[in-house]
């Protein structure tokens, strides 16, 4: 067995319980008060010198004996608007869930923390530790950047790593390229005019609007985009109203653009927003479109992929490691540290039905159980790419 999975085997206990204490007291958004103070504490125990640099957005830096570049680790900490409803006995109480497993992230890191001091003499330059909120709100990373992550010391290369449920554990999956779609969230509101619903022409019916809307939305996927560009416009909500008989006088509705391509997501959301406009005109209404949050398409370095992804075949053994050129539709703000330095997102299989029938339920999913046994892997994983890269890129 490699040292490092020795090593990371060897304190499984504390990556768990690091794990377990996050889940139990998760935190939406970016403001992660509990979760911030809890890292923070870990982080000076073993030694570490952690600065928030923005709203909890802690970085922590070490350096070994050798000088050379800076390869900085992230992992995302908050969590989701979800009511947990699995049989764990360390859930979740507050109405909050991890469900997207970024506990996991957090823990995994955190052991990584405790495997780079271990091996600091073996560190030939610097890891930066980079421990991020508000992933989920797209938000994060951007004011992360903004606070200068990268910067003091300058980065030279990043990684981040998301466990995924369904996948089998310890499996290791790199999209080469554009392989993580950009994502816009929108708010549309279109106003009309409320009154009876015995008597319409009396007012402007902005579900009518709406619904019209929504229809031709679709029309931009399947007409004025090329079937070989991947994109998916998607209205999640629709409200308005509050009784049967009564006309609203206005209508939410809020969606998400996926696209591998950011000037096609561009192109849609441009397009959106002209038949947004032009609809409700149409019927005496009006409407507006608003962006809510984005994030672009994530670009992995592929020369960082191959390199890193061999390193982690000496944890997980070559077959355990596999690589691929297609592009999933779901988004992840660790794209927006792609277009300022090479980086490179990596996914962690978290468990199958087939391993344990708790398993493989979907992310975000409010019984999502994901399989602890893969934690030192995450930790033995970041710790030891971070070393191998430093030390053969001097």
């Amino acid at each position: 067995m490699n040292k490092f999975m020795e090593q990371a085997t060897s304190i499984k206990d504390d990556i768990i319980n690091y794990r377990r204490t996050l889940h139990s007291n998760p935190e939406v958004g970016d403001t992660l008060p509990k979760t911030k103070a809890y890292v923070m504490e870990e982080l000076r125990k073993l030694g570490y010198d952690p600065k928030e640099i923005c709203e909890s957005g802690i970085v922590a830096t070490i350096e070994g004996k050798k000088p050379g570049k800076t390869f900085l680790l992230r992992a995302d900490m908050d969590a989701l608007p979800v009511k947990e409803a699995t049989e764990c006995e360390f859930k979740s109480n507050n109405g909050c869930m991890h469900a997207c497993g970024h506990d996991m992230h957090t823990a995994m890191l955190l052991g990584a923390a405790k495997l780079l001091r271990e091996n600091q003499d073996d560190i030939e330059g610097t890891v930066k530790l980079v421990f991020q909120p508000d992933e989920e709100g797209f938000t994060g990373a951007k004011k992360m950047l903004k606070a200068g992550v990268l910067e003091n010391p300058k980065v030279d290369a990043a990684m981040a790593m998301h466990v995924h449920s369904g996948t089998p554990s310890n499996v290791v999956l790199c999209g080469l390229g554009t392989s993580i779609a950009g994502c816009n969230k929108f708010r549309i509101v279109v106003k009309g005019a409320g009154c009876h619903g015995a008597m319409p022409e009396t007012g402007v019916d902005p579900i009518n609007i709406a619904a019209h809307i929504y229809i031709a939305l679709q029309e931009i996927t399947s007409r004025e985009i090329s079937a070989t560009n991947s994109a998916v416009v998607t209205i999640g909500k629709f409200s308005g109203g509050d009784a049967a008989n009564i006309i609203p006088g206005e209508v939410i509705m809020e969606g998400t653009i996926r696209s591998l391509n950011k000037e096609v997501g561009e192109f849609i959301f441009n397009r959106i927003n002209d038949i947004v406009t032009a609809t409700a005109k149409m019927f005496r209404g009006e409407a507006e479109l608003i962006e809510l949050a984005s994030v672009p398409p994530l670009a992995n370095d592929n020369k960082l992929a191959h390199e890193v992804t061999n390193y982690m075949k000496d944890l997980v053994g070559e077959r355990a490691v596999v690589l691929f050129e297609a592009g999933g539709m779901g988004s992840e703000d660790f794209a927006s540290y792609s277009y300022e330095v090479p980086s490179l997102y990596v996914m962690l299989g978290a468990g199958t039905k087939q391993e344990n029938t708790l398993y493989g339920e979907p992310m975000h999913s409010k019984q999502v159980v994901f399989n602890e046994d893969i934690l030192p892997t995450g930790a033995a994983i970041h710790a030891y790419s971070a070393i191998m890269w430093l030390k053969n890129n001097k």
